[in-house]
Protein backbone atom coordinates (compact mmCIF):
# COMPACT_ATOMS: atom_id res chain seq x y z
CA UNK A 1 0.00 0.00 0.00
CA UNK A 2 3.04 2.55 0.73
CA UNK A 3 4.25 1.62 -2.86
CA UNK A 4 0.58 2.59 -4.09
CA UNK A 5 0.52 5.78 -2.67
CA UNK A 6 4.01 6.51 -3.25
CA UNK A 7 3.16 6.11 -7.15
CA UNK A 8 0.27 7.94 -7.07
CA UNK A 9 2.14 11.12 -5.74
CA UNK A 10 4.58 10.80 -8.24
CA UNK A 11 1.91 10.66 -10.88
CA UNK A 12 0.71 13.77 -9.31
CA UNK A 13 3.72 15.71 -9.26
CA UNK A 14 5.07 14.86 -12.61
CA UNK A 15 1.58 16.34 -13.93
CA UNK A 16 2.70 19.53 -11.58
CA UNK A 17 5.32 19.94 -13.96
CA UNK A 18 8.04 19.03 -10.99
CA UNK A 19 11.18 17.59 -12.12
CA UNK A 20 12.58 13.64 -11.74
CA UNK A 21 15.15 15.14 -8.99
CA UNK A 22 12.44 17.38 -7.19
CA UNK A 23 10.12 14.59 -6.83
CA UNK A 24 12.90 12.00 -5.62
CA UNK A 25 13.74 14.61 -2.60
CA UNK A 26 10.10 15.22 -1.71
CA UNK A 27 8.91 11.55 -2.06
CA UNK A 28 12.29 10.03 -0.54
CA UNK A 29 13.38 7.63 -3.15
CA UNK A 30 16.46 7.50 -5.84
CA UNK A 31 15.56 9.15 -8.99
CA UNK A 32 16.78 5.65 -11.11
CA UNK A 33 13.46 4.27 -9.33
CA UNK A 34 11.52 6.81 -11.21
CA UNK A 35 13.13 6.10 -14.30
CA UNK A 36 12.51 2.04 -13.74
CA UNK A 37 8.77 2.72 -12.61
CA UNK A 38 8.28 4.50 -16.00
CA UNK A 39 10.73 2.45 -18.42
CA UNK A 40 8.69 -0.77 -16.74
CA UNK A 41 5.08 0.26 -17.18
CA UNK A 42 5.24 -0.25 -13.28
CA UNK A 43 4.21 3.52 -12.41
CA UNK A 44 0.67 3.12 -13.34
CA UNK A 45 -0.19 -0.72 -12.17
CA UNK A 46 -2.71 -1.11 -8.90
CA UNK A 47 -3.01 2.74 -10.07
CA UNK A 48 -6.24 3.83 -12.22
CA UNK A 49 -5.20 4.04 -15.89
CA UNK A 50 -4.37 7.17 -17.80
CA UNK A 51 -2.55 8.69 -14.88
CA UNK A 52 0.00 9.48 -16.90
CA UNK A 53 -1.63 10.74 -20.21
CA UNK A 54 -2.46 14.38 -20.52
CA UNK A 55 -5.29 15.51 -18.24
CA UNK A 56 -8.69 16.47 -20.05
CA UNK A 57 -10.14 19.55 -18.14
CA UNK A 58 -13.60 18.97 -17.68
CA UNK A 59 -15.69 22.32 -17.44
CA UNK A 60 -18.44 21.01 -15.17
CA UNK A 61 -17.38 19.63 -12.55
CA UNK A 62 -18.79 15.93 -11.45
CA UNK A 63 -22.41 15.93 -9.31
CA UNK A 64 -20.83 13.60 -6.41
CA UNK A 65 -17.60 16.04 -5.86
CA UNK A 66 -20.12 19.24 -5.81
CA UNK A 67 -20.87 19.45 -1.68
CA UNK A 68 -16.96 18.56 -1.16
CA UNK A 69 -15.65 21.79 -3.08
CA UNK A 70 -15.78 23.59 -0.25
CA UNK A 71 -13.71 21.62 1.81
CA UNK A 72 -10.89 21.26 -0.87
CA UNK A 73 -10.59 25.46 -1.43
CA UNK A 74 -10.53 25.86 2.52
CA UNK A 75 -7.94 23.33 2.76
CA UNK A 76 -5.92 24.51 -0.16
CA UNK A 77 -5.65 28.11 1.02
CA UNK A 78 -4.61 27.45 4.32
CA UNK A 79 -2.34 24.53 3.02
CA UNK A 80 -1.57 24.97 -0.91
CA UNK A 81 0.53 22.01 -1.06
CA UNK A 82 -1.47 19.40 0.04
CA UNK A 83 -1.65 16.06 -2.07
CA UNK A 84 -4.74 15.08 -3.85
CA UNK A 85 -4.41 11.40 -1.95
CA UNK A 86 -4.13 13.48 1.37
CA UNK A 87 -7.26 15.71 0.34
CA UNK A 88 -9.15 12.39 -0.68
CA UNK A 89 -8.85 10.78 2.38
CA UNK A 90 -10.32 14.07 4.19
CA UNK A 91 -13.56 14.21 1.87
CA UNK A 92 -13.73 10.84 2.08
CA UNK A 93 -14.15 10.76 5.82
CA UNK A 94 -17.17 13.95 5.23
CA UNK A 95 -18.65 11.24 2.75
CA UNK A 96 -17.22 11.69 -0.57
CA UNK A 97 -18.30 8.34 -2.85
CA UNK A 98 -16.36 9.66 -6.15
CA UNK A 99 -13.40 8.61 -7.85
CA UNK A 100 -9.61 10.01 -7.11
CA UNK A 101 -8.88 10.75 -10.91
CA UNK A 102 -12.39 13.12 -10.63
CA UNK A 103 -11.28 14.97 -7.25
CA UNK A 104 -7.24 15.11 -8.32
CA UNK A 105 -8.67 16.92 -11.33
CA UNK A 106 -10.65 19.59 -9.43
CA UNK A 107 -7.74 19.94 -6.96
CA UNK A 108 -5.44 20.81 -9.84
CA UNK A 109 -7.84 23.30 -10.87
CA UNK A 110 -8.49 25.17 -6.84
CA UNK A 111 -4.36 24.81 -6.45
CA UNK A 112 -2.49 27.94 -5.64
CA UNK A 113 0.09 28.49 -8.31
CA UNK A 114 3.38 29.34 -6.70
CA UNK A 115 5.48 32.57 -8.62
CA UNK A 116 8.19 31.74 -10.65
CA UNK A 117 11.63 31.62 -8.65
CA UNK A 118 13.57 34.59 -9.80
CA UNK A 119 16.76 34.02 -8.02
CA UNK A 120 20.07 33.67 -10.27
CA UNK A 121 22.63 31.68 -8.40
CA UNK A 122 26.19 31.55 -8.91
CA UNK A 123 28.56 28.56 -7.51
CA UNK A 124 31.30 29.27 -5.09
CA UNK A 125 34.88 27.24 -4.33
CA UNK A 126 34.79 25.46 -1.69
CA UNK A 127 35.47 26.98 1.86
CA UNK A 128 35.47 30.49 0.17
CA UNK A 129 31.74 31.57 1.38
CA UNK A 130 28.63 30.98 3.87
CA UNK A 131 25.57 32.78 3.24
CA UNK A 132 23.65 33.84 6.40
CA UNK A 133 19.90 34.93 6.92
CA UNK A 134 17.23 35.30 9.88
CA UNK A 135 13.35 33.78 9.02
CA UNK A 136 10.72 35.07 11.21
CA UNK A 137 8.38 32.20 12.70
CA UNK A 138 5.44 32.74 14.58
CA UNK A 139 4.00 29.53 17.08
CA UNK A 140 1.29 29.09 19.37
CA UNK A 141 3.63 30.34 22.42
CA UNK A 142 4.97 33.59 20.29
CA UNK A 143 7.59 34.74 17.80
CA UNK A 144 10.90 32.92 16.81
CA UNK A 145 13.66 33.06 14.40
CA UNK A 146 15.44 31.14 12.81
CA UNK A 147 18.81 31.14 11.98
CA UNK A 148 20.08 29.72 9.14
CA UNK A 149 24.00 29.52 8.15
CA UNK A 150 24.27 27.83 4.96
CA UNK A 151 27.88 26.57 3.38
CA UNK A 152 27.87 27.72 -0.70
CA UNK A 153 29.41 25.10 -1.74
CA UNK A 154 28.47 21.85 -0.02
CA UNK A 155 24.94 23.54 0.58
CA UNK A 156 25.27 21.92 3.96
CA UNK A 157 23.08 24.18 6.83
CA UNK A 158 22.82 24.64 10.24
CA UNK A 159 19.91 25.98 11.50
CA UNK A 160 18.70 27.35 15.36
CA UNK A 161 15.68 29.12 16.60
CA UNK A 162 15.67 32.11 18.74
CA UNK A 163 13.49 34.87 20.54
CA UNK A 164 15.43 37.55 19.38
CA UNK A 165 17.09 39.16 16.33
CA UNK A 166 19.76 40.54 17.18
CA UNK A 167 23.29 41.04 17.58
CA UNK A 168 24.03 38.85 20.69
CA UNK A 169 21.94 36.07 19.17
CA UNK A 170 23.59 37.06 15.69
CA UNK A 171 27.47 36.69 17.78
CA UNK A 172 25.98 33.17 19.47
CA UNK A 173 24.73 32.07 16.18
CA UNK A 174 27.38 32.33 14.10
CA UNK A 175 29.94 30.65 17.26
CA UNK A 176 27.62 27.88 17.22
CA UNK A 177 27.60 27.38 13.15
CA UNK A 178 31.35 27.54 12.95
CA UNK A 179 31.62 24.81 15.69
CA UNK A 180 29.20 22.85 13.68
CA UNK A 181 31.09 23.39 10.66
CA UNK A 182 34.35 22.66 12.10
CA UNK A 183 35.84 25.90 10.40
CA UNK A 184 34.85 29.21 9.82
CA UNK A 185 34.50 30.30 5.86
CA UNK A 186 36.40 33.31 4.04
CA UNK A 187 33.46 35.14 3.98
CA UNK A 188 29.93 35.60 5.10
CA UNK A 189 27.14 37.27 2.87
CA UNK A 190 24.39 38.67 4.18
CA UNK A 191 21.58 40.77 3.19
CA UNK A 192 21.22 44.66 4.66
CA UNK A 193 20.91 43.43 8.30
CA UNK A 194 21.11 46.44 10.60
CA UNK A 195 23.54 44.40 13.10
CA UNK A 196 25.85 43.81 9.95
CA UNK A 197 25.27 47.33 7.72
CA UNK A 198 24.72 50.68 9.04
CA UNK A 199 24.41 51.83 5.43
CA UNK A 200 25.03 50.62 1.85
CA UNK A 201 26.01 53.26 -0.35
CA UNK A 202 27.12 51.59 -3.61
CA UNK A 203 24.94 52.67 -5.73
CA UNK A 204 25.74 56.23 -4.94
CA UNK A 205 29.56 55.28 -5.77
CA UNK A 206 30.31 55.25 -2.37
CA UNK A 207 30.94 52.05 -0.08
CA UNK A 208 29.18 49.28 2.23
CA UNK A 209 29.62 50.78 5.95
CA UNK A 210 29.63 48.14 8.06
CA UNK A 211 28.54 47.56 12.14
CA UNK A 212 31.54 48.61 13.68
CA UNK A 213 31.35 45.83 16.27
CA UNK A 214 30.35 43.31 13.79
CA UNK A 215 33.18 44.39 12.03
CA UNK A 216 35.66 43.28 14.96
CA UNK A 217 33.69 40.13 15.29
CA UNK A 218 34.51 39.16 11.98
CA UNK A 219 38.28 39.83 12.59
CA UNK A 220 38.58 37.78 15.55
CA UNK A 221 37.18 35.00 13.30
CA UNK A 222 38.77 35.89 10.28
CA UNK A 223 36.08 36.08 7.38
CA UNK A 224 35.46 38.93 5.39
CA UNK A 225 31.51 40.47 5.61
CA UNK A 226 29.41 40.80 2.30
CA UNK A 227 26.35 42.26 2.15
CA UNK A 228 23.60 42.16 -1.24
CA UNK A 229 22.90 45.30 -2.87
CA UNK A 230 19.49 46.61 -1.65
CA UNK A 231 16.51 45.00 -2.94
CA UNK A 232 18.81 42.92 -5.35
CA UNK A 233 19.24 39.96 -3.00
CA UNK A 234 19.84 37.78 -6.40
CA UNK A 235 23.45 36.31 -4.98
CA UNK A 236 21.78 35.14 -1.60
CA UNK A 237 19.70 32.22 -3.82
CA UNK A 238 21.59 29.58 -1.87
CA UNK A 239 20.01 30.60 1.85
CA UNK A 240 16.28 31.99 0.58
CA UNK A 241 16.13 28.79 -0.89
CA UNK A 242 16.62 26.84 2.26
CA UNK A 243 14.58 29.53 4.16
CA UNK A 244 11.06 27.62 1.89
CA UNK A 245 12.59 24.62 2.12
CA UNK A 246 12.33 25.00 5.92
CA UNK A 247 9.13 26.05 5.80
CA UNK A 248 8.05 23.35 3.50
CA UNK A 249 9.91 20.36 4.89
CA UNK A 250 10.50 21.15 8.37
CA UNK A 251 7.32 23.82 9.78
CA UNK A 252 4.78 22.71 7.49
CA UNK A 253 2.00 20.27 9.10
CA UNK A 254 4.35 19.80 12.31
CA UNK A 255 3.36 20.09 15.77
CA UNK A 256 5.40 21.68 18.52
CA UNK A 257 5.17 21.42 21.91
CA UNK A 258 7.51 24.36 22.82
CA UNK A 259 11.08 25.79 22.43
CA UNK A 260 12.89 22.15 23.55
CA UNK A 261 10.66 20.34 21.57
CA UNK A 262 11.23 22.71 18.21
CA UNK A 263 14.97 22.75 18.80
CA UNK A 264 15.26 18.95 19.43
CA UNK A 265 13.00 18.18 16.42
CA UNK A 266 15.25 20.72 14.08
CA UNK A 267 18.80 19.04 15.04
CA UNK A 268 16.63 15.67 14.09
CA UNK A 269 15.23 16.71 10.50
CA UNK A 270 18.77 18.47 9.64
CA UNK A 271 20.83 15.43 10.81
CA UNK A 272 18.12 12.81 9.43
CA UNK A 273 16.68 14.86 6.38
CA UNK A 274 17.98 18.00 5.27
CA UNK A 275 21.70 17.63 5.40
CA UNK A 276 21.65 13.93 3.60
CA UNK A 277 18.85 14.36 0.57
CA UNK A 278 20.27 14.16 -2.31
CA UNK A 279 20.25 18.31 -3.08
CA UNK A 280 18.78 18.88 -6.57
CA UNK A 281 21.37 21.20 -7.87
CA UNK A 282 24.58 20.13 -6.48
CA UNK A 283 22.89 15.95 -7.16
CA UNK A 284 24.95 15.48 -3.89
CA UNK A 285 23.77 15.04 -0.63
CA UNK A 286 25.27 17.97 1.35
CA UNK A 287 26.79 16.70 4.36
CA UNK A 288 28.85 14.45 1.63
CA UNK A 289 30.07 16.87 -0.59
CA UNK A 290 31.11 18.88 2.85
CA UNK A 291 33.04 16.29 4.10
CA UNK A 292 34.97 15.23 1.09
CA UNK A 293 36.01 18.18 -0.39
CA UNK A 294 34.72 21.37 1.65
CA UNK A 295 35.57 20.61 5.28
CA UNK A 296 39.35 20.88 4.73
CA UNK A 297 39.13 24.12 3.46
CA UNK A 298 37.60 26.16 5.86
CA UNK A 299 39.97 27.99 8.07
CA UNK A 300 40.45 26.90 11.36
CA UNK A 301 38.45 27.97 14.61
CA UNK A 302 39.17 30.58 16.62
CA UNK A 303 40.93 29.79 20.27
CA UNK A 304 38.37 31.20 22.04
CA UNK A 305 34.99 33.16 21.96
CA UNK A 306 34.55 36.42 20.68
CA UNK A 307 34.94 38.97 23.81
CA UNK A 308 31.91 41.88 22.53
CA UNK A 309 32.86 45.62 23.53
CA UNK A 310 29.60 47.35 24.06
CA UNK A 311 27.58 43.62 24.32
CA UNK A 312 27.64 43.25 28.52
CA UNK A 313 27.58 39.39 29.66
CA UNK A 314 24.29 38.15 30.05
CA UNK A 315 24.64 36.80 34.36
CA UNK A 316 21.60 34.92 35.61
CA UNK A 317 20.09 36.55 38.49
CA UNK A 318 20.60 34.19 41.47
CA UNK A 319 17.46 32.55 42.42
CA UNK A 320 15.57 34.20 45.44
CA UNK A 321 16.40 32.41 48.88
CA UNK A 322 13.72 32.60 51.67
CA UNK A 323 15.60 32.90 55.14
CA UNK A 324 13.26 31.65 57.82
CA UNK A 325 12.45 33.37 60.75
CA UNK A 326 14.95 32.75 63.76
CA UNK A 327 13.43 33.01 66.64
CA UNK A 328 15.94 31.87 69.81
CA UNK A 329 13.97 29.93 72.57
CA UNK A 330 15.44 29.07 75.81
CA UNK A 331 14.37 26.23 78.32
CA UNK A 332 14.46 27.07 81.74
CA UNK A 333 12.94 25.29 84.57
CA UNK A 334 9.35 25.99 85.54
CA UNK A 335 10.57 27.69 89.17
CA UNK A 336 12.92 30.25 86.96
CA UNK A 337 9.57 31.72 85.84
CA UNK A 338 7.71 31.82 88.65
CA UNK A 339 10.45 33.77 90.60
CA UNK A 340 10.65 36.20 87.65
CA UNK A 341 6.62 36.64 87.86
CA UNK A 342 6.89 37.17 91.60
CA UNK A 343 9.60 39.67 91.20
CA UNK A 344 7.34 42.04 88.10
CA UNK A 345 4.93 42.26 91.41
Amino acid sequence: MKEWGTRVLLIHYLEQGLSKSAIAERLGIDRRTIHRWIRTGQLTRDVDTGLLSRPVRRRSQPAKLTPYVGILESRLAEYPELSAVRLLTEVRAAGYTGSYTQLKEQVRRLRPQPAVDPVVRFETEPGVQAQVDFAEVRFPWGKRYALLVVLGYSRLLWLRFYERQDMRTLFSGLEEAFAFFGGVPRELLFDQMASVITADLRDQGERLVGNAEFLRFAAHWGFRVRACRPYRARTKGKVERPIRYLRGSFLYGRDFLGDADLQAQAGTWLEGTANVRLHRTTGEPPVERFRSREQHRLQPLAERPYRSLILLPTVPSPPAVRTPLQVEVQRRPLATYARIAAGAR
